[in-house]
C-alpha cells in the first residue's frame, strides 16, 4: 500500500468565499493551471455540486464524487456515500485531492495532510465558503505572490500548508 497525502485543493478570497451559485467567481488563468498539473495523474474527490458545476469529468484523473443520492451516476466517475469510503478508494493514490465543495473541505480540513491554496485577496459575495486553516495543526511551508494583469490588478498567493 502507498503512503498517501491527502491534500486540498482550493481558490479562496480574503473573506473565504470560493463560489457563487455554483460557479467560480474569478478567471484566473495560472491557477487554473496549477489546480491542472498538481492533480493530472491523481484521484480528485469532490461533492455532486462541485461535480455538477464542471462540464465533464476531469480528464486524466480519477474523479470520486461524495453524494447521498444512492442511484446517482455519470460516465467517467466513482460515487461513494462518504468522505471515508472516497478516500479509501484512493489508498493506491500517491497524492489524492479534495477538490470541493464547502461541506467536503469542512469535512476534511481536520484530516488532510497538505493544503493548496490560491488565496485571492479581495472580498466575494458567495454562497459558498472554505473553512478557516486550523493554524494550530498547519504551517505555511511555501507562498508566491502573484498579480493578475486585466483591467484591475488583482492580488493572489499560492500558498502551501502542511500538517504540523
Amino acid at each position: 500500500m502507498v503512503k498517501s497525502e491527502l491534500t486540498i485543493i482550493a481558490a479562496v478570497s480574503t473573506n473565504n468565499v470560493i463560489g457563487f451559485n455554483n460557479k467560480l467567481i474569478w478567471n484566473i488563468p495560472n491557477d487554473l493551471k496549477r489546480f491542472k498539473e498538481l492533480t493530472l495523474g491523481h484521484s480528485v474527490i469532490m461533492g455532486r455540486k462541485t461535480f455538477e458545476s464542471l462540464p465533464n469529468p476531469l480528464p486524466k484523473r480519477r474523479n470520486i464524487i461524495i453524494t447521498k443520492n444512492k442511484d446517482y451516476s455519470r460516465d467517467g466517475i466513482e460515487v461513494t456515500s462518504n468522505i471515508e469510503d472516497a478516500i479509501d478508494l484512493c489508498k493506491s493514490d500517491s497524492q489524492p485531492f479534495i477538490i470541493g465543495g464547502g461541506e467536503i473541505y469542512s469535512q476534511t480540513i481536520e484530516i488532510v495532510d497538505k493544503i493548496e491554496l490560491t488565496r485571492v485577496f479581495e472580498n466575494y459575495k458567495g454562497d459558498a465558503f472554505f473553512p478557516n486553516i486550523p493554524l494550530n495543526k498547519f504551517r505555511l511551508v511555501n507562498e508566491k505572490v502573484n498579480y493578475l494583469d486585466n483591467d484591475i490588478k488583482l492580488k493572489y498567493s499560492f500558498l502551501t500548508y502542511t500538517k504540523k
